[in-house]
């Protein structure tokens, strides 16, 4: 038995210039930015200098109202491109254990970010403009690692976290609709392009929420997750 609550308080994500990347946050996704800090709901992006170079392919994911999905995609394409697959589609609707519709978009450094509604978490819908402050949380952050099922197994050992839905070899996703770490096989592009490789050297998550405090790390793949 699993944690059935996690959120991911903060994430360190290092960028190959701070200053282009923190613009990105507040002029496209329109977040609040404090120097180095991003605030997306009850989560917090901080922006580190990469050792080397920045990671590319790091994927994040942000909720955003179910209800206002419609909205959300509006106001994202007047902002940015959006990512296409070959038949024209830019908005995918995830049924069974998923229940949520998603939008993909690329961000800096080669990453690639969604906006996720997910039905559990539907509330009433407003009918005020949409805008960054309905951007609820930072939902997901892509992991690779060489072994997913071992990956799985000591998330449910050291934080009590078990996966939304069935896991495959080559991918997992461990945790909730609030929060959830997407473990994938390295050579497993992201969705929907498929065009990037999973990278997350150098991220570090802090989870909340979750049944133990601990910490794990992968010296390979380069990120760290801890739970105080």
């Amino acid at each position: 038995m699993g944690s059935d609550f996690m959120r991911i308080d903060k994430l360190t994500l290092p960028a190959s210039d701070i200053s282009k990347s923190a613009a990105f946050f507040r002029d496209v996704l329109d977040l609040p930015v404090t120097g180095n800090s991003i605030q997306v709901g009850w989560s917090e992006i901080r922006l580190i200098s990469a050792t080397e170079e920045a990671p590319r392919g790091v994927h994040m994911a942000f909720n955003v109202p179910y209800d206002r999905f419609g909205a959300a995609v509006d106001w994202l394409k007047e902002r940015t491109p959006v990512q296409r697959v070959p038949d024209g589609r830019e908005c995918f609707v995830l049924g069974g254990h998923w229940q949520a519709k998603s939008i993909y978009f690329d961000g800096r450094d080669g990453s690639v970010l969604e906006l996720i509604g997910r039905r559990r978490l539907a509330g009433l819908a407003g009918d005020r403009p949409f805008s960054g402050a309905d951007l609820s949380c930072l939902s997901e952050v892509g992991l690779p690692t060489e072994d997913v099922a071992s990956l799985v197994a000591e998330c449910l050992r050291a934080f009590g976290m078990a996966t939304l839905g069935p896991a495959s070899s080559g991918f997992a996703a461990i945790g909730n609709d609030e929060g959830l770490l997407i473990a994938v096989e390295p050579s497993r592009s992201w969705f929907p392009q498929k065009r990037q490789l999973p990278s997350a050297q150098g991220l570090e998550i802090t989870l909340a929420g979750v049944d133990a405090p601990g910490a794990m790390s992968d010296p390979k793949y380069g990120w760290k997750i801890r739970a105080d």
